[in-house]
């Protein structure tokens, strides 16, 4: 993310001009625009004009600059854009003041946004910009037949590629040679900035070494980790043991897929640990909250009303960040998100045991 320029609008709202530089930052605006807010950007709209409507045309597409009243934000993944729908209240054109439009943010699109930021969003904001500095990350999880890619982005981890060779004795068996070539040929064409290499027993190593040889310009990107697993699982335990913060200053998911083994281990063993809305705000009431942990998407849904939480959220997270606790939104999209869901949505690992 790029912050281009700073300011403040109406009723001291906090003015932003941004650039999302890629789909990372495109995930973070949908967490951060809410209902109320205003967007400012170029657009093209479809306006019928008088000799149109005796011919019913439908009318014809213009560029035009809106200030959107913002009624609802919606990020489109695969189609790579933000959606920011709502009312026009300023035009570069007066006659369409007060229609209802669609704003597709796209990468390198420029907007401006104005509102009353909270902390944690000023704080998605700040990440977002900090991670342009970050180098792109892969992790290839490999074990006997099986190979696996994953790239690591800020909203989770995505499968890039798989691979299946039976190796060994038997009929269908193949070459370990065309299983990791076939690695080697995926890491090339994603062509990461840094590679994590891991997986269980040698079969990493040897992987490692056919590459060193037949992919020479990817060896010096390469680092190695040992896990009990390939796959999701691989993915996770290197996350967990922090090896893609060692190429990056600082990684959004490993640190979430800590803090909820620590959640969930504080939670079986009946130590210092809440979960569920109205437990989680009573143990910030207490000031017991060293951590609170909260999914986005259900943050975002109960700060826009639709929600059934018969507690305030922003008044928990005002209250565990005056008392000096730590407060961490979870990211919907990767398993520890999924996780934290499963269990309310919001939790917290707490300073001491309540009874």
């Amino acid at each position: 993310m790029r912050i281009s320029e700073r300011g403040y609008g109406e009723e001291g709202r906090e003015r932003l001009t941004l650039v999302p530089e890629n789909v990372d930052d495109l995930w973070h605006l949908a967490h951060v625009l809410e209902p109320g807010d205003r967007v400012d950007g170029d657009t093209t709209r479809r306006i019928q004009r008088n000799d149109d409507q005796m011919r019913d045309t439908g009318g014809q597409r213009e560029h035009i600059f809106v200030t959107l009243e913002v009624e609802d934000v919606e990020f489109a993944r695969f189609a790579n854009r933000l959606r920011v729908s709502g009312v026009i209240v300023g035009c570069s054109r007066e006659d369409q003041l007060n229609a209802h439009h669609t704003l597709n943010v796209e990468e390198h699109d420029e907007i401006t946004v104005e509102k009353h930021f909270k902390p944690d969003q000023t704080e998605r904001l700040e990440e977002a910009t900090e991670a342009a500095e970050n180098p792109d990350v892969a992790i290839a999880t490999v074990e006997e037949g099986a190979a696996y890619v994953h790239t690591v982005q800020q909203y989770g981890t995505e499968e890039y590629a798989s691979f299946t060779k039976p190796t060994g004795k038997g009929e269908f068996s193949r070459p370990r040679e065309e299983l990791f070539a076939e690695l080697g040929e995926a890491l090339a064409h994603l062509d990461a900035d840094a590679v994590i290499l891991a997986g269980p027993g040698f079969t990493k190593q040897d992987a490692r070494d056919y590459i060193d040889e037949e992919y020479r310009d990817l060896s010096d990107r390469i680092t190695t980790v040992d896990t009990s697993a390939a796959g999701d699982r691989g993915v996770h335990e290197v996350l967990k043991r922090g090896a893609v913060d060692e190429v990056q200053k600082e990684t959004r998911i490993s640190k979430e897929a800590s803090l909820i083994d620590e959640l969930t281990e504080n939670i079986a063993t009946e130590e210092k640990a809440t979960y569920g809305p109205d437990d989680t705000a009573e143990a910030a009431e207490f000031g017991a909250v060293e951590t609170l942990l909260v999914v986005d998407e259900r943050l975002r849904t109960e700060r826009q009303g639709d929600g059934d939480w018969a507690i305030d959220v922003n008044e928990v997270i005002e209250s565990v960040e005056r008392q000096g606790g730590d407060v961490v939104v979870f990211s919907s999209e990767f398993a520890p998100g999924e996780q934290l869901a499963n269990l309310g949505g919001i939790a917290a690992i707490l300073r001491y045991r309540l009874q």
